[in-house]
């Protein structure tokens, strides 16, 4: 993202064909996982938190350009590899262990202001810290 933010080149270069996918998750749906789970779920077999949808690296970079105006080329380095095909959690024992539905969709959680791709921030960390510590404090 840093690269088409910045960049006054006409082209970038990406590793792979885009066909990979990959599952973002906004810091805030994590919270609320994570204070659900402590308030609802009671049982020792782990949960899987997630957004419960992903996107292909290729769309990926297409909102990427979107949302920093780059008007560039996009070269697809196929001699790179793509990586793991796909990374995406099974997140319906959370739904129905404790009633977790990620709320934030990818497009709109990248549009936040201030929040870009990398949704967490050192204030989003000290926040659900606080929160985790205030609702353990309750649960005990």
């Amino acid at each position: 993202m840093r690269r088409c933010g910045r960049s006054k080149e006409r082209e970038i270069t990406v590793w792979g064909t885009g066909k990979a996918t990959r599952e973002f998750f906004y810091v805030e749906d994590a919270a609320e996982a994570i204070i659900l789970a402590m308030e609802k779920y009671n049982k020792s077999d782990p949960v899987n938190i997630g957004a419960g949808f992903e996107i292909s690296i290729r769309d990926l970079v297409g909102l990427i350009m979107e949302l920093t105006g780059f008007k560039g080329r996009v070269i697809w380095d196929e001699t790179k590899p793509d990586g793991q095909p796909r990374r995406m959690l099974d997140t319906t024992r959370a739904y129905h262990e404790f009633g977790f539905k990620a709320r934030t969709d990818f497009g709109w959680g990248s549009r936040k202001p201030s929040s870009g791709i990398r949704a967490i921030t050192l204030e989003s960390v000290l926040t659900i810290w606080e929160t985790l510590i205030d609702t353990a404090s309750r649960c005990h």
